[in-house]
């Protein structure tokens, strides 16, 4: 899944996000249909580019690394599809926030 994505080396200032998905089962364990999941606003980069180039032609670090958890915007980004699995890229001003894990 992932792994396959690993493939894809983003651009200049590009992030590969894969979506978290929502749960399959509520606390109680009924299944909810596929459809009737909410698409969830947080994601894990996967892949990360160089940064954006200044005037000078020195790359600006993206301020994400792989394995952050983010926050991403409700529209946006291009999607991409690996193995039957959806990613988003994305440029890093278009990454909302990072989610910090305790």
């Amino acid at each position: 899944m992932a792994s396959r994505a690993k493939q894809i080396i983003p651009l200049l200032d590009r992030i590969l996000v894969q979506r978290v998905k929502a749960e399959h089962k509520t606390a109680s364990g009924i299944l909810i249909p596929e459809k009737a999941q909410e698409t969830l606003n947080e994601g894990r980069v996967i892949a990360i580019g160089k940064g954006a180039l200044d005037r000078d032609g020195k790359h600006i670090p993206v301020s994400v690394k792989e394995g952050d958890k983010v926050l991403l915007p409700p529209y946006g980004g291009s999607v991409v599809k690996v193995d039957k699995e959806e990613f988003l890229l994305l440029r890093d001003s278009e990454i909302l926030a990072k989610i910090e894990e305790f």
